[in-house]
């Protein structure tokens, strides 16, 4: 049906030679429903010949001849499914091939602002059937309600919709992963505006109402389990709004006198609330039944996983406890999925930086490595950089510790070190799987580094990462854990070094004169600005002035100069240097250039980089 203008219903209907007199009444009535639905303006009708979606995009060059064959010959055994979900489900940009469909059947495309939503018809609907049938009521035009469809050749959801709504509707195309995020954004204002009274959840709290039992639930909804006791009350709100406000770590700290939690939001802690202080016990315990581990041991650090579900999506939670002097200490890293689904367009490299690195993972073979600290982004970097590859015609596998998000098309390894399951034998064992891309979640001692390095020394391309400041300090860490220079030299591809700095939020942002350091820190950089960007502060970003992050890099690509000073293993100064001479943006470098692009602060970028 995605070759059909819905515009050609009222001639189909109207052909009077062939339909009987009974079937006419009929034919015309259903034209009148169906004219209610969607009618192009006359004057704006295109001229155009029908053609394939399919064709369309291979056009454009968004899938090539093997993928829309592909694609066709899945559609043509699978009953039910559109060829536009088929290509996405092919990993094939969804905006691109929803966009196509849009002009393929002659209809507007949309990306959807969860602020223009029409409220009171969404809640008609439900949010579940929006999600069920891809539909999204989004704002008035005029009489007719713009109504944002998935599959616009679904005429009967259609036709349903508008009798559901009771007003007449003219649908646009849109993406199911923009009504998905809608819907989510939506579920969790609708929770935020459902104020907790925290003094009331924990006010009559005593550690003898935890009872000790085993969960054999796998995934442990949160919303079901709400009002069982105060200490099951306070957990659950704990992690629904750590959830709304974004944070990607827990912090549940006892002190002294008090208990503190604190939440860590764009790589910041803050702290969240102050529960009474003889409810330490009663936390920990109520989180140690959630993951499965032993309440009666305090002595020593345990390491669990709590799955759940949260604003109806399903999340991970790691958690870890550590015996302090004031009592345990728990914190839980909260494992999304939305966040790492990430495009590689969107991570903050710049133009430059970003089509030399498209250029490095498009290689056959050889080494690339990502280096930063814990949590500076290098598994979304990694992530990101495996999504843009061909996971139909490529086999992709990882060895990682832990897996910590599942990805579509691409085996994923997880290590166990206690039965033998390292790095080095996992890698081992993958190469005989007959891989074409590789990724080691990290290269740790030098026997993992000796095969990784062989590995690619025989046509594979290895991507991993490593704990260093910098990007030339990499090479020098691979010297010092045993690997021979001249294996380095021939094998290495390309290091990025990257932190995250906070982004400044648009909603509270100005520009004004730089203060006497900004100005200091720009002129040593060699850039005099008369302006620069920063957040005042507001509701939105928690008066901090800043919302959501974006990376900054470091990006050194091999040439045979340094190839060849990498041999004579060189210090890590006389090396960096080298790199500089031969064009390395820096690290503080690419976060000035963000900084005059008002992306975000100097002072930021000074907090994660050194001099």
């Amino acid at each position: 049906m995605e070759n059909n203008d819905l515009s050609n219903w009222q001639e189909m209907v109207d052909l009077d030679e062939a339909l009987s007199p009974d079937r006419k009444v009929t034919a015309r009535r259903s034209a009148e429903s169906l004219s209610d639905l969607w009618s192009p303006d006359e004057e704006k009708l295109p001229v155009r010949a029908e053609r394939d979606l399919g064709e369309a995009l291979l056009e454009s060059g968004v899938v090539d001849r093997a993928q829309l064959d592909q694609a066709r010959k899945v559609a043509s055994s699978t009953s039910g499914k559109s060829l536009a979900r088929i290509f996405c489900d092919m990993q094939v940009n969804e905006a691109s091939v929803q966009s196509h469909l849009a002009q393929v059947v002659g209809m507007p495309f949309e990306t959807i602002d969860a602020g223009l939503v029409e409220s009171k018809f969404l809640n008609r609907l439900g949010f579940d059937y929006c999600l069920e049938h891809g539909v999204m009521p989004l704002t008035m035009s005029g009489s007719r309600l713009l109504l944002g469809v998935t599959r616009p050749d679904d005429l009967m959801i259609l036709e349903e919709v508008r009798h559901r709504l009771g007003v007449s509707i003219k649908p646009v195309v849109v993406c199911q992963s923009d009504i998905t995020s809608a819907v989510e954004m939506l579920k969790a204002q609708q929770d935020s505006s459902q104020e907790v009274n925290v003094d009331q959840i924990i006010g009559d709290m005593e550690e003898e109402e935890i009872e000790v039992v085993q969960t054999k639930e796998e995934d442990l909804d949160l919303e079901k389990m709400a009002g069982e006791s105060p200490t099951i009350r306070l957990v659950n709100y704990l992690i629904f709004n750590a959830v709304k406000e974004g944070a990607s770590d827990i912090h549940i700290e006892p002190q002294e006198k008090r208990l503190q939690i604190r939440y860590r939001i764009d790589g910041v802690l803050f702290e969240a609330m102050n529960p009474p202080q003889q409810m330490q016990a009663a936390i920990i315990s109520r989180l140690k039944i959630m993951s499965n581990l032993d309440i009666s041991e305090r002595r020593l650090p345990q390491d669990g996983r709590i799955r759940a579900m949260v604003h109806g999506r399903k999340l991970d939670l790691r958690l870890s406890t550590l015996p302090t002097a004031q009592g345990e200490k728990a914190v839980m890293r909260i494992l999304d999925t939305r966040s790492i689904q990430v495009p590689l367009e969107n991570l903050g490299m710049s133009d430059t930086t970003y089509a030399a690195w498209r250029e490095e993972i498009d290689q056959p073979h050889g080494i690339i490595l990502v280096t930063g600290p814990t949590g500076s982004g290098k598994t979304t970097t990694l992530y990101a950089s495996l999504s843009q590859m061909d996971r139909q015609k490529l086999n992709i596998s990882t060895v990682e510790d832990p897996v910590e998000y599942h990805l579509n098309g691409i085996n994923q390894v997880q290590t166990h070190e206690k039965i033998g399951m390292s790095f080095a034998a996992a890698l081992r064992s993958l190469l005989r799987q007959d891989p074409d891309v590789v990724m080691v979640g990290e290269i740790r001692d030098g026997e993992t580094a000796r095969i990784a390095i062989q590995a690619s020394l025989t046509g594979h391309l290895v991507l991993s990462t490593l704990h260093t400041n910098d990007a030339p300090s990499a090479v020098t860490r691979l010297v010092n854990i045993g690997v021979e220079p001249f294996l380095i030299g021939a094998a290495l591809n390309a290091i990025v070094a990257q932190r995250l700095v906070r982004r400044i939020c648009t909603h509270c942002k100005t520009v004004q004169k730089p203060g006497e350091v900004v100005a200091k820190h720009l002129e040593k950089a060699g850039l005099k600005v008369d302006e620069v960007a920063l957040g005042l502060g507001c509701d939105k970003c928690r008066n901090t002035g800043y919302a959501g992050r974006l990376g900054i890099y470091e990006l050194l690509v091999l040439n045979d100069h340094l190839r060849d000073k990498i041999v004579s293993s060189p210090s890590v100064t006389e090396f960096r240097r080298l790199c500089i001479e031969q064009g390395m943006t820096t690290l503080r470098m690419d976060g000035f250039q963000k900084v005059l692009q008002g992306q975000t602060t100097v002072d930021e970028v000074l907090r994660v980089t050194e001099g």
